[in-house]
């Protein structure tokens, strides 16, 4: 006779068809914040059904409830079992049932997310899979966007599974005929009552046996924390204290004085802080009170509400309660071949907390650690070489990550590890887009990337070709925008043996400060050659001291300017050779000293412009001799003395042409030899000496007078005139 499940309290639906599998049990467990899973066992007449004929297909079980409306239990299958046959040919086959949301154990990542919201990646993970039977409108609270949040190398139901449970995100199913629902919620408002509103836990259970009710109650109490306590640290507020703590609402004796205090909290503001803080304390809350139970009550499921009517202990009586976890049992095995069965036998037990409890799932979800550093590539806009934020932060493309697009958006920003960093002074090497940095992971936290080194690869090569430069230390950087390898700033260092050199390179300019003393010692020699300009400012004093020789060549002009003295010091010689002219200006006095001799030779003209006196001091002789003319132009008097005798020879003509007075002193003879002597007088000419003085004037006038006056010839003596008079 065929299988019939018509007539049975206990049916499934499947993708099969009608009753080619007969349920005969189904058990399993379903709680708040974790998968169902039910077991089912059938029977078929059918000894050859395939497993894609019903794997990972969904599935409905049916279970009758007097005087109400069936329950259903909808899910997949993700095992099935083909058994033994029984003695009448047919076969026995067992299947698992669980929830869609069990696809998301089969699918693992690594995936960045950013500026998102739990909920908003829940919502994008289950959609990327082609799943929608999910609610949200019972997540209440404002959930902050998190900068940057990584699934890493964990299933996506672990992702999301340790996100609920960080931000106190609870869920359950709620279960149709050939659908059931995600229900996610942060409050008790997401537990909704069961159609068994009130249920009873009766004295005895006397004529009560098919009657839904409870069959056995235990409250247990347990001893938690009485506060939470715990803290972060934000680089941007790095003096602001994110501590934060709460004290439990339990009310036990000395519980104030256990304290649970972790690091990090895993926020950024102290707003934040104090809502996790609140989440992690109610976390521990709900597991203080909770009450082990049993029942026949076939519409019982994790969060749903329920309130107690008769109550064996009266003080729970009228008290409601949310269930947090179930397990059914139920079996139908009667019948079979007629598909009349003498009624399923069905019982559970169940977990659940007073309704006043806020409910938080417990964090049993580890969050993956990054074991050890890895590395990944600097990223940034097209077109740009170096792209960083206000603190330096860089973005990356780690090798994981098959999403990001290497561009500006392809990482958060991520901290750079310097050499040295202080308030405003330290080192800063800004990592380059192109480059592949080394990142380690605070606390191998795969949402807390932080860059602590560089390394070359084939792309990306040392600037000194290796091994064959592996004595050569440098630091090497590259203009940008657009610099090429012509274009850098470098200081390298060459460990040579016999080769060391220290080599410095300024791509355009080179500024040097020193606030106090700069001393360089150059064992050998030093040159310095400078394309265009030098310009040297010493505020104080000079001081050079060439212990070889000093030679100086300027190709164009040469000018110094000294504001007061200069003095030069030779030991020896000095030799200055003008190719050209040579101007001495001295706008007050000028002293020459010569210890010994002085010549100065003059090719052609020597002129010599005096202001004020000229004054020569002449230890011995002094020599002139001259070439061509000599002129000297005076300006206001001149006076000669000479201590000696003095000589005059002019090899032609010499005249004096003279503006005043000309008097010659002279203390013994004054002798005029020439051939011929003559003196013209625009007045008169006079002779004088002491008492006998000869006058002649321009009129033609003569006198001769004297005390004696003698007049001898060797010839003749003539005197002739108009008139000669003789006293």
């Amino acid at each position: 006779m065929a299988l019939s499940q018509s007539e049975r309290l206990l049916q499934l639906t499947t993708p099969l068809g009608a009753d080619v599998l007969l349920l005969t049990s189904f058990q399993g467990r379903d709680e708040v914040s974790g998968l169902f899973e039910y077991q089912l066992s059938m029977m078929s007449d059918d000894n050859n059904i395939q497993a894609n004929q019903i794997v990972g297909k969904d599935v409905t079980v049916r279970i009758e409830v007097p005087d109400a409306n069936p329950r259903f239990f909808h899910g997949y299958v993700n095992s099935f079992v083909a058994g033994d046959e029984d003695r009448e040919g047919r076969r026995n086959y067992f299947a698992t049932m669980v929830p869609w949301m069990w696809f998301l154990t089969q699918t693992a990542d690594c995936r960045i997310f950013q500026e998102k919201s739990i909920p908003e990646i829940m919502e994008t993970i289950f959609q990327d899979l082609g799943f929608n039977d999910f609610e949200t409108s019972e997540i209440k609270a404002n959930h902050k966007q998190w900068e940057y949040c990584v699934q890493y190398r964990e299933t996506d139901f672990a992702f999301v599974s340790r996100l609920m449970e960080q931000e106190g995100i609870h869920y359950h199913f709620r279960h149709e005929d050939g659908k059931h629902t995600l229900v996610m919620g942060d409050q008790n408002g997401a537990f909704k009552d069961l159609p068994e509103a009130e249920v009873d836990y009766p004295m005895d259970f006397g004529g009560r046996a098919m009657d839904e009710h409870i069959t056995s109650w235990e409250h247990r109490y347990d001893f938690r924390p009485g506060k939470w306590a715990q803290t972060d640290y934000n680089f941007k507020q790095p003096s602001t204290s994110l501590m934060n703590n709460t004290n439990t609402v339990v009310d036990l004796p000395g519980i104030d004085k256990f304290e649970v205090y972790d690091y990090p909290g895993e926020y950024t503001e102290k707003s934040d802080g104090e809502d996790e803080t609140k989440i992690r304390m109610e976390e521990e809350e709900a597991q203080h009170s909770r009450i082990f139970a049993t029942s026949n009550c076939k519409t019982f499921s994790p969060g749903g509400k329920f309130k107690i009517g008769q109550h064996r202990c009266k003080s729970e009586a009228g008290k409601k309660y949310a269930i947090l976890a179930i397990e059914h049992t139920a079996n139908e095995t009667l019948g079979y071949e007629t598909g009349a069965g003498t009624g399923p036998d069905y019982s559970n037990s169940f977990t659940c907390i007073p309704e006043n409890v806020v409910f938080r799932p417990a964090r049993t979800t580890r969050k993956p650690i990054v074991q050890g550093v890895q590395t990944a590539v600097v990223t940034g806009p097209a077109g740009e070489e170096i792209y960083t934020d206000e603190f330096g932060r860089v973005k990356v493309q780690f090798h994981w990550d098959r999403e990001g697009q290497k561009d500006e958006n392809s990482s958060c920003w991520i901290r750079v590890s310097q050499n040295w960093a202080g308030q405003g002074w330290g080192v800063v090497f800004n990592p380059r887009i192109g480059q592949e940095v080394i990142v380690d992971f605070i606390e191998g936290d795969p949402d807390r990337p932080i860059i602590t080194g560089r390394v070359y690869n084939a792309e990306q090569m040392p600037p000194y070709e290796l091994p064959a430069d592996q004595t050569k230390s440098t630091i090497k950087s590259r203009s940008s925008k657009g610099g090429g390898p012509d274009n850098f700033n470098e200081i390298r260092f060459e460990d040579k043996m016999g080769s060391e050199e220290m080599y410095i390179h300024a791509e355009k300019d080179q500024n040097t400060v020193v606030e106090n003393d700069q001393s360089i010692v150059v064992g050998r020699d030093r040159t310095e050659e400078i394309g265009r300009d030098r310009r040297l400012q010493v505020d104080r004093d000079k001081y050079e001291e060439v212990k070889g020789r000093k030679s100086i060549h300027v190709v164009s002009s040469h000018t110094e300017t000294i504001d007061s003295t200069m003095n030069i010091n030779v030991g020896s010689s000095l030799t200055e050779n003008v190719a050209v002219n040579y101007v001495e200006n001295v706008g007050v006095a000028m002293t020459l000293n010569v210890g010994a001799a002085l010549a100065i030779s003059v090719g052609a003209a020597l002129a010599q412009t005096v202001g004020g006196a000229v004054t020569e001091a002449i230890g011995a002789a002094k020599s002139e001799t001259i070439g061509g003319n000599k002129s000297a132009d005076v300006g206001g008097n001149a006076s000669e003395n000479v201590a000696g005798n003095s000589t005059t020879t002019v090899g032609k003509d010499f005249t004096e042409t003279i503006g005043g007075r000309h008097a010659h002193t002279v203390d013994k003879e004054f002798v005029l030899n020439a051939q011929k002597i003559q003196l013209v007088a625009k007045d008169e000419i006079c002779i004088k000496t002491g008492k006998a003085e000869i006058v002649m004037k321009k009129n033609g006038d003569i006198s001769i007078s004297g005390k004696k006056i003698s007049v001898k010839g060797s010839g003749d003596v003539i005197i002739k005139g108009s008139q000669i008079k003789e006293n």
